[in-house]
């Protein structure tokens, strides 16, 4: 029966208590003890009183309470535990005990376990009886009689205790159990002794479980809890949870249930939208469904006992425990700050949430895509006007920028020259600007294949605009307007996240944008994020995203293409781009096309990172111009294993070849041949930007025609792969996926298509072998571009 399987796979760890009073533990590199000695922990402290504002702000919680509802601790036949959800967040609650915090675990599941134990017994029972009586040992139906719940919850309570001690002690830690009833609450000097209980056992590193006692309990009285902020009765586990938070002066109280958090209508139903932040106030927008398959307290009881722990000083979190995608880090995504649940707070942002901004986004974009070609022209040379006209400004808030930057130094040099503005800047971004305005005028609707499907039915391909861009963007203020100006371009909604470094130089020139979009009434088409909304949370609003751009380090790029969940992200996570040097190059043309790939601009993604040179140059006076030149330009080399081979003294062997130093640094490679430089390239290069420099027209064909990258370019600097350089006026990115767009993405790599058919009562059973109509499958002729 299950009580001898716990006996004989769980060790009750309750007699150990006194000898854990004398282990060390290490927590954070420190060591983490309890004895007569004030309890040392990590400062995770804060003055208690006030619950936290933001999401972001959960990591601080010291003290934490878990509620596990019955629907998470169970099974889906209502008849024993589930096993592994609750390892899973025992594993959860170790960590974050370990971390330094103070965790206690309010508990349903007695009532399960124990129908368990009890409906085994009796057909146990039932089967040795009907043996006896029939003579036979052969099982009939056997009706299992309805189970009292408070006789399983007694059946049940020391299996589950016995099963959270055997799984807290494969961490290391010690649990103790507590049951409490309402009683207990009203009782002074219950509570106390209560209080006191709880305090010593946080204090000696256990963590306390706590349960109602269900074996004893009353039935619930309606509308009685609920009467003030000290007073709410204990008649379920949210309840208790609740009140225990409050008593305890509990930094968080995560709720977790077998739904994702609140809904603005019942989960489940086609406009059930998942309410991020709840506000006191706010209960007359939800619409509260059923109860859950077992439990007593529904969600409109979690939601009342939240709001009071909220009111007393705690915040709440109310979110999915039994999602398997989810339920294994749910707990400690909580504590990080990260988008999950339901997060209750008495502190209401002053501007739109992100949810709010991405549908004024997708509708701004809508009424954009739907303005004549002109008149989204105007906007852009409107914008381009404002970058020229508020030039003071924008230089005044990017100094600010700059400043704060500097004084704290957070930022290498390479991304503090992306982040600084000047007057040239300013004047390239309207020239840019411009070019994409003129370049715009029959980029949306445009026509590029018609098609006669049978008489009097003609089909069209027409672009589209992709739908709501998200663009997160580091260090890089240029990028807003550049964006912007595409977006716009191309009738898509546009969400921006900049980095926190240039905040200021942001908000000028989102302004700016704007009061652009506004002479055509599209104000909220461009969005900029400004709350604190984290980037993992961003990329995974696959409702509202359609298309995410990253412009910024390899590292973020990796970490958005890690974090995207059903988004596509286009972009490249690295730009190492090579320059092969032919034995038949020009020497006038090697030194001017190296020092402009590496030197112009290091820290751009197109810039010159690793120099391959044919080894029958190894020696000559080209070779020494070259090493002459680069020192001239303080650039400091790394040599590559072959490269270093044929040298005495060599420079610092590159520590890989696949590197992107982002500033005055260049790895240099010997090859033997064109086709080994291909063969090194496509092994150590990223797809995006790759050069040689040759006199040999066939040589440079051969590379142009097999190096398998989004630009390659012959006699030319990497630094040419630009959307601007390209006469695309700007670009939102450079892409080397496959897919869609790849290079320089301009106003073509923003656009999607879509298919018009115009018939005349047409159906495809006429179509049929008997049918009166033939296809016909005509191309048609396109209507004439504007080039103008």
């Amino acid at each position: 029966c299950c009580s001898e399987i716990i006996h004989s796979h769980f060790i009750s760890v309750t007699s150990k208590l006194a000898s854990h009073s004398q282990s060390l533990r290490s927590v954070n590199e420190s060591i983490r003890y309890w004895s007569n000695i004030p309890f040392i922990t990590m400062p995770l402290s804060r003055a208690h009183g006030k619950s936290f504002a933001h999401r972001s702000e959960l990591k601080h919680a010291k003290r934490i309470v878990v509620k596990l509802g019955s629907a998470v601790v169970t099974r889906g036949d209502e008849c024993g535990l589930a096993l592994g959800r609750l390892a899973s967040i025992v594993e959860q609650v170790s960590m974050l005990q370990n971390q330094g915090r103070e965790m206690m675990i309010v508990t349903s599941g007695a009532v399960a376990f124990g129908k368990q134990r009890l409906r085994h017994e009796i057909l146990l029972s039932q089967s040795v009886r009907q043996a006896l009586h029939s003579g036979q040992s052969q099982l009939k139906d056997m009706a299992i009689p309805v189970l009292e719940a408070r006789a399983c919850a007694a059946a049940g309570q020391s299996g589950l205790m016995a099963l959270y001690e055997a799984m807290f002690t494969q961490y290391s830690i010690c649990a103790a159990q507590i049951l409490v009833t309402n009683l207990d609450f009203h009782d002074e000097q219950k509570r106390r002794n209560l209080n006191g209980t709880l305090h010593e056992l946080l204090r000696m590193n256990i963590v306390p479980i706590i349960n109602t006692n269900d074996a004893v309990v009353p039935p619930p009285e309606p509308n009685s809890d609920l009467q003030g902020v000290n007073v709410i009765s204990v008649k379920d586990n949210d309840s208790l949870a609740a009140r225990l938070a409050v008593e305890m002066k509990t930094d968080l109280l995560i709720v977790l249930s077998d739904v994702e958090g609140l809904f603005d209508s019942p989960p489940g139903s086609d406009d059930a939208k998942l309410i991020d932040i709840f506000y006191p106030g706010d209960q007359q927008s939800v619409t509260f469904g059923t109860k859950s398959r077992v439990g007593m307290g529904g969600m409109e009881a979690k939601v009342k006992a939240a709001l009071w722990a909220l009111q007393g000083g705690t915040s709440v979190v109310i979110a999915n425990g039994t999602h398997p995608k989810i339920s294994g880090h749910v707990i400690t995504d909580i504590v990080e700050g990260k988008k999950v649940g339901t997060f209750f707070s008495e502190v209401k942002p002053a501007g739109p949430t992100v949810e709010q901004q991405g549908e004024m986004s997708r509708a701004g974009g809508r009424t954009l895509a739907a303005l004549q070609p002109e008149q989204r022209a105007e906007i852009i040379y409107r914008l381009a006007d404002l970058l020229t006209d508020q030039r003071e400004e924008i230089l005044l808030a990017n100094k600010k920028d700059l400043e704060e930057a500097e004084n704290k130094g957070r930022l290498a040099l390479p991304l503090l020259k992306r982040l600084s503005l000047s007057t040239s800047k300013l004047n390239s971004l309207a020239i840019g600007l411009r070019q994409i305005a003129a370049s715009s005028q029959d980029s949306v609707g445009r026509i590029i294949r018609r098609t006669r499907i049978a008489k009097d039915l003609e089909l069209e391909q027409v672009t589209v605009p992709i739908g709501v861009l998200l663009v997160i963007f580091e260090s890089r203020p240029d990028c807003l307007p550049q964006v912007s100006a595409l977006a716009i371009a191309s009738g898509n909604g546009l969400l921006l996240k900049g980095g926190k470094e240039a905040a200021y130089s942001n908000q000028i020139l989102h302004h700016l944008t704007q009061e652009a979009l506004s002479i055509h009434g599209v104000k909220d088409a461009v969005q900029l994020v400004n709350t604190r909304e984290e980037v993992e949370d961003l990329c995974r609003l696959d409702k509202l995203i359609d298309l995410i751009i990253p412009r910024g380090s390899s590292q973020l790029v990796r970490n958005i293409q890690k974090a995207a969940k059903g988004i596509p992200v286009m972009g490249h996570s690295e730009g190492i781009c090579h320059v092969y040097v032919d034995t038949d190059a020009s020497v006038e043309k090697v030194t001017r096309i190296i020092r402009d790939s590496k030197c112009e601009y290091p820290a751009a993604c197109n810039a010159l990172e690793t120099l391959l040179i044919h080894r029958d140059l190894l020696r000559t006076p080209l070779f020494d111009q070259i090493i002459d030149m680069l020192r001239v330009e303080q650039v400091k080399i790394h040599a590559g294993p072959k490269f270093a081979s044929y040298l005495t003294f060599s420079p610092s062997e590159v520590k890989s070849l696949r590197t992107e130093y982002g500033d005055l640094e260049c790895c240099i490679e010997v090859v033997d041949s064109v086709q080994e430089a291909v063969e090194h390239i496509h092994k150590y290069g990223s797809s995006h930007t790759d050069v040689i420099i040759t006199e040999n027209e066939k040589t440079a064909e051969f590379f142009l025609q097999h190096v398998d990258s989004a630009c390659v370019f012959w006699n030319a600097s990497t630094r040419f792969s630009d959307g601007y350089r390209f006469g695309l006026g700007a670009e939102v990115g450079i892409s080397t996926s496959r897919i869609h767009a790849r290079g320089p993405v301009g106003i073509e790599g923003l656009l999607t298509t879509k298919w018009l058919l115009r018939g005349d009562n047409h159906v495809v059973s006429d179509f049929s072998e008997h049918g009166s109509m033939k296809y016909l499958h005509e191309s048609l002729p396109l209507p004439q571009r504007n080039t103008n």
